[in-house]
């Protein structure tokens, strides 16, 4: 009597079962139609699992990690996305579909852990700080039918200024966990990885990159630039033909930025309080490095692009403005050059006062991960540049003394073959640092802002000959500060004289140090306790006349930047002549001819905007910068190299 229950059950099981099938079956063919529709590709499917491309948290909250943009890429994907051949082959499945969104946020062609793993336990494949990937790589997607000669179509990258996230806001990391996180640092050194989903406060303000194109994220076409064909930690470099146009704009300036694991930067900004143990380095570095904003209702400033910047945190200027350079390429192959972001000053500065083996971590590990680099093997270092933003001597250790100062970051065999650009060089001979200017409070955001700061200047009434601010020096013997503010103590009425001592004082006030040399025809600049002065660009930003009394203090230094000329901008007394009381500054600076002091003010003039660095989050169109004119020298420098070592 139960038997034909049982079957009756069997029946309506198999049923079911077949109808469930037929149900799955229906809707994979429906999702895969709908995600290529007539050559297009629809945004719904890729909204509905944009959590496998990129993540979001369980709430729903995008993560943008490294200085990269938020994986939600389906708000602007209209927008961006471009249409692929009308062919209907460039996009097989739904595998296929998902890659460009996975490399347009990860940076990577892959998930999949590379096989050798270059020897360093803590690298972690990051996101690039500034260059977004792209799916630009020659290689065929997997059942692909497109023919040889057909070129893989490049979808440019997302726009995403919008998307920055405002100082201290709490965001949760998702997108870290695609790569086992590992670590072996020794000692106190900072944690190099955070847990993955962990929530924490950024006390950074990051940059998205532009698109890699002509214009400013403004749709113009892109240059052809493709994905770095070299894996982390793969013994050799696949070298992928570059198709270059004949016009290309961006030959010979084309600039690979090297993607590091996120504590050799990121990481040192999220634990800005440990940086400084004077200065809120958190506060300092917001506003992609430029620090706080001046009051605009001050009226010795112009109403924009006025910052309380810091002389150390270039290094994260020059990484922002690296973002929107227009040269920049996927294709390592192609580029003349290979910038390292890693913040050495940034780095060095919170184990300044610690044991050599604490501050040396950071350099060494640096090396051994480049040099299992492929891009490294091209030129052995040779096109590889860095920016130390503090001066040589910080990063010039040749000793294992705790009691020697900084860190033997330029002693390293292979940063001696790369081009290391700092605030002040040792002027050693065949030495491979570079002096650049240091930031100053001015990071004009257009052409516009250039020309009206200079025009204001033009029209200033000065009412002192000449100017000081700073402070005697009584544990340099050779130092001739004593003397210098004895002779502006002497003739008031002519010099200006602003002390500084103790950090509480209004010479460490930007607005007091900008009027004092607003008021004034010459600004004295001596050595200090090295030879050079961020006093000297403050002073030139104000259309001040520069007195030097070393040449190690300017003409030596920053050659890409200053006329070669110095007396065209400048005036030279001799730093012996001042220590034996032979000269008085006020009787040689009265006695050069008007004439002469309104040309060199112009001069002066005219080298604001090659000694500013601009607005990271805005580009100037005619003026180059000190980053514009940087760039181009290390370019020409890698070049010359080249053609002496091909």
């Amino acid at each position: 009597m139960e038997r034909p229950v049982i079957g009756k059950y069997r029946r309506g099981f198999l049923f079911v079962s077949v109808a469930a099938f037929v149900f799955w079956v229906a809707l994979i063919y429906v999702f895969n139609r709908d995600v290529v529709v007539d050559g297009e590709i629809d945004i719904k499917p890729l909204a509905d699992h944009v959590d496998q491309v990129g993540g979001s948290d369980a709430g729903g909250t995008s993560d943008k990690d490294d200085f990269m943009i938020h994986p939600n890429v389906v708000e602007k994907a209209e927008e961006n996305l471009v249409q692929t051949s009308g062919s209907g082959d460039s996009v097989g499945n739904e595998e296929e579909v998902r890659q460009p969104m996975r490399n347009t946020v990860s940076g990577d062609d892959s998930n999949e852990e590379p096989d050798d793993r270059t020897g360093n336990d803590e690298e972690v494949r990051q996101p690039q700080g500034n260059v977004e990937r792209r799916n630009d790589s020659h290689e065929e997607p997997v059942n692909s039918t497109k023919s040889g000669e057909e070129e893989v179509q490049q979808r440019p990258l997302r726009d995403t200024d919008s998307d920055e996230e405002p100082v201290g806001s709490h965001r949760t990391e998702d997108h870290e966990a695609q790569q086992p996180l590992r670590k072996e640092v020794e000692g106190s050194r900072l944690n190099d990885q955070e847990p993955v989903n962990s929530i924490r406060t950024d006390k950074e303000v990051l940059l998205p990159q532009r698109n890699i194109s002509d214009g400013v994220g403004d749709g113009s076409k892109e240059h052809p630039a493709s994905t770095d064909s070299a894996k982390a930690g793969a013994d050799e470099a696949v070298e992928e033909e570059a198709v270059v146009p004949e016009t290309d704009s961006c030959e010979g300036r084309y600039i690979f930025v090297q993607i590091l694991p996120r504590r050799f930067h990121v990481d040192l900004l999220r634990n800005c309080k440990s940086l400084s143990a004077w200065t809120d380095m958190c506060e300092t570095l917001s506003n992609a490095g430029l620090g706080p904003e001046l009051p605009s209702n001050e009226k010795a400033l112009s109403k924009t692009g006025w910052y309380s910047t810091n002389q150390f945190s270039l290094e994260v200027i020059f990484h922002n403005r690296m973002k929107q350079y227009k040269c920049l390429t996927n294709d390592s192959s192609i580029a003349t050059a290979i910038y390292i972001p890693y913040y050495a000053g940034l780095d060095v500065a919170q184990f300044l006062w610690h044991s050599t083996k604490y501050r040396d971590i950071g350099p060494q590990e640096l090396v051994k991960w480049l040099r299992a680099r492929p891009e490294w093997k091209r030129m052995w270092g040779k096109d590889h540049f860095l920016v130390a933003g503090r001066i040589s001597w910080d990063f010039r250790r040749e000793t294992f003394n705790d009691s020697d100062w900084g860190t033997n970051l330029l002693v390293l065999p292979e940063v001696k073959r790369m081009t290391s650009l700092v605030l002040e060089s040792t002027l050693i001979p065949d030495a491979t640092d570079f002096a650049i200017p240091y930031p100053t409070y001015f990071h004009p955001w257009s052409d516009a802002d250039v020309i009206h700061w200079q025009n204001q200047m033009k029209r200033l009434k000065r009412s002192y000959l000449f100017s000081f601010a700073g402070a005697r020096r009584p544990n340099l013997p050779n130092s001739i500060r004593d003397e210098i503010i004895d002779q502006c103590r002497a003739v008031k009425s002519k010099c200006k004289l602003l002390e500084c001592y103790s950090r509480g004082n209004t010479c460490y006030r930007p607005v007091n140090l900008i009027r004092l040399f607003q008021e004034s025809v010459f600004c004295l600049q001596p050595q200090g306790d090295s030879y050079t002065r961020r006093s000297t660009f403050d002073s030139i930003l104000m259309g001040c006349i520069p007195v030097f009394f070393h040449s190690g203090s300017a003409y030596d230094q920053y050659r890409w930047h200053l006329p070669s000329d110095h007396t065209k901008y400048s005036v030279f007394i001799p730093e012996a002549e001042v220590k034996k009381r032979k000269v008085n500054i006020e009787k040689v600076l009265s006695e050069i001819p008007r004439r002469k002091v309104e040309e060199m003010q112009q001069e002066v003039i005219e080298l604001i905007p090659k000694i500013v660095y601009a607005d990271p989050r805005s580009e100037l169109e005619t003026f180059e910068d000190a980053f514009d004119l940087t760039v181009k020298g290390v370019l020409e420098r890698i070049k010359t190299l080249r053609r002496e070592d091909p």
